[in-house]
């Protein structure tokens, strides 16, 4: 694989993820790029093909996962969600630093691939503060509630293990977790900007 080294972010849904990265892409333009992942679940409304997701049947899927495709891929409420190996180099090839968010399955399944990225992971100060930020977004039902916040607690468990990632950010004043982001991802922005110039 060519190009900067790429960022894992990991984390329950709700830990805020997105927000961090939004903050990123728009204070880096055209320094981060995000490989597109595949799944096989529906489009939401508003979503597009190829820019939020490549969306799949899971015979597609299951044929290129089987042909060694995908880094990583995992199954979560009845649909398959994966991340393949052209879509990180698709970033790549823009000289980008390609940015995957992934839940903790997928980070050990990298763990056990040559991509050697950064291993960064997002957590909630606690889980009720993860479910009120997941009730205040309005687009779960209970039950879809109820199995993120148990894949939270099993996520939030198994990111202690010692040397899963390179930084964990807890996530309780915006401003601080970003400056902590941005700080770890510091070397490989240089670099990307640096080699842009040459």
């Amino acid at each position: 694989m060519q190009g900067p080294r790429p960022v894992v972010l990991s984390g329950p849904s709700g830990a805020g993820k997105s927000t961090l990265l939004k903050k990123l892409f728009k204070d880096y333009e055209n320094v981060f790029g995000f490989s597109v992942s595949h799944t096989t679940r529906q489009p939401r409304p508003g979503e597009v093909n190829g820019k939020d997701y490549h969306f799949v049947t899971r015979e597609e899927m299951q044929k290129e996962i089987d042909a060694g495709e995908f880094i990583e891929h995992a199954e979560f409420s009845g649909n398959m969600y994966g991340t393949s190996k052209g879509a990180v180099q698709a970033v790549q090839a823009q000289n980008q630093i390609c940015v995957l968010d992934i839940d903790i399955q997928g980070v050990k399944n990298i763990k056990k691939t040559e991509l050697n990225p950064i291993y960064i992971s997002v957590q909630p100060p606690s889980i009720e503060i993860l479910e009120k930020r997941l009730r205040d977004r309005k687009t779960e039902t209970e039950e879809s509630l109820h199995k993120r916040l148990t894949a939270a607690r099993v996520d939030l468990e198994l990111s202690k293990e010692p040397g899963l990632f390179d930084l964990v950010i807890i996530n309780d004043d915006l401003e601080k977790a970003y400056s902590e982001l941005k700080e770890v991802l510091l070397e490989e922005i240089k670099k990307t900007e640096e080699s842009r110039k040459s």
